[in-house]
């Protein structure tokens, strides 16, 4: 999570949405960086809204602007399977290097998932809250070019992007079923990928 307090600007970091090389980049722009641990590094809408939003709100008065990445629901399960596909995840819990891409996503769908297949939600991680917090800008991760011209012109900075924490390349493909499978069992995945107009 990235904060720039004058611009009244916070940067969410969706996993698998390249928003590590964001934070290379723009760490020194920043005026709050929280980069460990992960699990306030990619600290969900709702844990910013319970926990950073009102330190804002109550000690400076000032209400953020929240700004987020998603990526197209076939392709984020197929960097999280790529990525724990790395050689260093032999024999973990969560590695996927004995599991084909069909049975990792079909994994993914069922009630209780296994732990190679616990990735968790886009659609959860960017859920509005009840008391009306929201993601205000929300991009393609398929369009940087569109989140980098927003941030170069709300930042008045240069942004030059390095590829940090990349899964291997490898093609993938599901059958149609298990696609079918995904696309009913998670429709509020595709239904938020789909509204997004920025």
């Amino acid at each position: 999570m990235l904060v720039f307090f004058k611009e009244r600007l916070v940067l969410l970091s969706v996993p698998k949405t390249g928003t590590t090389a964001l934070h290379s980049a723009l760490r020194e722009r920043a005026d709050m960086v929280i980069s460990s641990p992960p699990d306030l590094k990619h600290a969900p809408l709702y844990r910013y809204n319970r926990w950073v939003r009102p330190m804002f709100q109550r000690v400076c008065d000032a209400e953020m602007e929240v700004v987020a990445v998603m990526r197209e629901p076939i392709s984020w399960l197929g960097s999280w399977y790529r990525f724990r596909r790395r050689p260093f995840m032999v024999g973990k819990d969560n590695a996927t290097t004995d599991i084909e891409f069909d049975e990792f996503v079909r994994s993914y769908c069922k009630g209780k998932q296994p732990p190679f297949a616990n990735v968790g939600s886009q659609a959860v991680f960017l859920a509005a809250q009840p008391n009306g917090c929201a993601v205000t800008h929300l991009f393609k991760y398929e369009k940087q070019e569109r989140l980098i011209a927003f941030l170069q012109q709300r930042l008045d900075t240069e942004i030059c992007l390095k590829q940090e924490n990349v899964s291997p390349v490898m093609e993938l493909s599901l059958s149609t079923k298990t696609e079918s499978i995904l696309r009913r069992k998670c429709a509020d995945e595709f239904a938020l990928y789909n509204s997004i107009n920025l």
